[in-house]
């Protein structure tokens, strides 16, 4: 089977893509990246695409594609690395672009996007910012399958928890580093998720594989605790069950 891959260098896409690498069901991988993979190199299925605006697909792009049933959306920005315009068109404008291209790949085109906790397809006043964002572009995929004209993009929206790449060891080399605030922080925190909230735990290595299934998959709603957005968003609960965890 042939999967695409957008966000292959940060920390959710890298659990994903040692998914794909790794899946002998997976027969060929296309990454789009404005960068080159180093986790893909020499890697004989691995194709990496390299391509700088992710508004617009050309022919000789989507040529490339041709074959691909499934692609997983794990490109994203934290809302304060860049401006709220920025925010917005990484966040929302670049999957449904990608969404509207890569519809037309397969005559059931599963596309995977990968959100976060705290996402709402019904904001109210106490939405986070980012919840709020992430809740309209799950809105937007939803509402593009249903036009005639794209009919056959079959859309997931997965949110994820706390994001933990802890006993995936075969990522560690590959993975971004934090700076600054980050690298400070985010270790001892993640530690204490583990440790008083497991539930709330999102595990590289199972996420990756959950993520990598759906693309995999029929395209059918799902149903089951952690289901909704028409049997089309998971939460991570949904994920951990999914995921036997």
């Amino acid at each position: 089977m042939h999967l695409i891959l957008v966000g292959a260098t940060g920390l959710v896409g890298s659990g994903v893509l040692h998914n794909m690498l790794t899946n002998n069901s997976v027969t060929a991988i296309s990454i789009l990246s404005r960068r080159p993979v180093p986790m893909a190199k020499g890697h004989p299925k691995a194709n990496v695409i390299l391509h700088a605006d992710f508004r617009t697909y050309p022919t000789n792009v989507l040529d490339q594609l041709k074959g691909a049933s499934g692609c997983v959306w794990a490109l994203g920005v934290s809302q304060n690395d860049v401006s709220k315009d920025i925010y917005e068109e990484i966040t929302v404008d670049y999957p449904i672009a990608a969404g509207r291209a890569f519809s037309s790949l397969a005559s059931a085109f599963k596309f995977v996007y990968v959100s976060g906790e705290g996402a709402t397809l019904s904001p109210g006043i106490f939405t986070p910012y980012f919840g709020k964002i992430k809740g309209h572009a799950e809105s937007e995929l939803l509402k593009l399958s249903t036009l005639q004209e794209y009919s056959s993009l079959k859309p997931y929206s997965l949110r994820p928890g706390a994001v933990d790449p802890k006993q995936h060891q075969e990522i560690h080399e590959w993975i971004p580093k934090g700076k600054g605030f980050k690298a400070v922080v985010s270790p001892p925190l993640l530690a204490v998720v583990r440790t008083v909230g497991p539930s709330m735990v999102s595990p590289t290595r199972d996420l990756g594989r959950v993520l990598v299934e759906l693309a995999m998959g029929d395209g059918e709603r799902l149903d089951g605790v952690g289901v909704s957005g028409e049997g089309r968003t998971i939460s991570n609960t949904g994920m951990r069950r999914l995921a036997g965890l």
